[in-house]
């Protein structure tokens, strides 16, 4: 007799998930729509009937599993955005990125921070964790508002715009969900507590990460292309070097206390200046972008697994804050960032409304919830659910369109 094993049950729905995901789309538009939507619709309808199976990836029970499988999605994202960026200098390059980095980060966080705070009643602890974890735009499910693989130029300033603050942006938040974690567990904020947290988190953390990242991605371009120069790396076109040379980054700079996810971006920054013509970039690029995608795919329909262990958490607070962020405080605070950068009204429209938020929330929130007993866990879980799959719908399926008239605007 057939015997339905439950581990077999769990791969024929994932598969199905994932399949069809990506195959519905194409007989409605001959345009590619983000799958990553869909991706969460079919993992809650092919999970819903599975016994069990939303109770057993629970992320207020087990935020472990979503931490571990959320952090090597984010390192590859950040690694392959790294590597995607041909052009580092030009006049006015970095502006945009830098007051998207300087300006309109910390006013979200301190927007958010406030809505939790008077729409949820979140705890001082819990509001500004909600507004350090949303906070960040995402590297992983922002294909389409970003720059294209590496070599292909064109970088148009609202492509890099994004592109850059995606790949900074996730470890710029760190400090922040770091602070909120110290309050949750002290249980207060005081002085000396911000002076350590300014000092370790903030300062040292920053510099040793960008720094660890800079010398380990130099460290990989003579690896690759260098030593032995008549036999290098490079020739044997293998992408896994990619993935090896993340976890390398990555790991290293968290032994030494610095920010992995900085590092991460940063060392593929300065592999792509090596060798600058040589194809096996795109090698490497392709490579570490298969493996997001799978890892992308895979935690998006455990999202939508989980969905119906997370609404008893959600209510009309929650859907506010996940509202907000995605059509008031995002776009206003980027926009008014953006002022004095020469973009005219369209391009400076479009990077103020797509900012993706996506599984680098996932995966902050998995860490907090690791690390210490959070009194609002359950709300902020289905408010990231909600927003995660808020933008998804709304940017997923209008970002291609979007981006692509812009960048036919100087």
């Amino acid at each position: 007799m057939f015997e339905f094993d439950p581990y077999h049950v769990l791969l024929t729905a994932a598969g199905f998930s994932i399949l069809a995901s990506y195959w519905w789309p194409r007989f409605l538009s001959g345009r590619e729509p983000a799958a990553s939507a869909l991706l969460v619709a079919t993992g809650l309808v092919a999970f819903s009937w599975v016994p069990g199976m939303p109770a057993a990836i629970n992320p207020v029970e087990s935020p472990r599993v979503w931490e571990l499988a959320a952090e090597l999605c984010v390192i590859l994202g950040l690694f392959g955005t790294g590597l995607r960026i041909d052009g580092l200098v030009g006049l006015g390059l970095w502006k945009p990125t830098i007051r998207l980095l300087t300006i309109a980060m910390p006013v979200t966080i301190l927007a958010l921070a406030f809505v939790g705070w008077q729409v949820a009643g979140l705890t001082l602890a819990g509001s500004l964790l909600l507004g350090a974890i949303l906070s960040p735009t995402d590297p992983v499910l922002a294909g389409d508002v970003q720059v294209g693989p590496p070599g292909e130029g064109g970088e148009h300033p609202v492509r890099y715009a994004l592109t850059t603050e995606a790949g900074l942006n996730d470890g710029l938040a760190f400090p922040f969900v770091h602070l909120g974690v110290l309050i949750a567990t002290a249980g207060a904020l005081t002085a000396g507590l911000f002076a350590e947290w300014a000092f370790r988190d903030v300062v040292y953390r920053v510099i040793v990460g960008a720094a660890g990242g800079g010398a380990i991605g130099w460290l990989l371009g003579k690896l690759l292309f260098d030593w032995p120069r008549n036999n290098s790396l490079s020739r044997t076109q293998t992408g896994v070097v990619a993935f090896a040379g993340v976890i390398f980054a990555y790991g290293a700079t968290e032994l030494i206390e610095g920010y992995g996810f900085i590092a991460a971006f940063v060392a593929g920054l300065v592999l792509r200046r090596e060798e600058t013509d040589s194809r096996f970039h795109e090698r490497l690029h392709d490579f570490s972008e298969s493996l997001e995608h799978t890892l992308t795919a895979i935690l998006l329909v455990a999202l939508g697994a989980a969905l119906p262990s997370l609404w008893p958490y959600f209510g009309w607070p929650e859907a506010v804050i996940g509202l907000a962020l995605i059509f008031v405080i995002r776009p206003v605070a980027a926009w008014f960032a953006l002022s004095g950068t020469g973009f005219k009204w369209r391009p400076r429209a479009v990077v103020s409304f797509y900012g993706v938020r996506g599984i680098g929330s996932i995966y902050y929130l998995a860490y907090a919830g690791h690390h210490v007993e959070l009194v609002d866990e359950g709300a902020l879980w289905a408010t990231v659910a909600f927003t995660i799959v808020l933008s998804t719908t709304i940017h997923g399926l209008t970002a291609g369109i979007a981006v692509e008239r812009a960048t036919k605007t100087v």
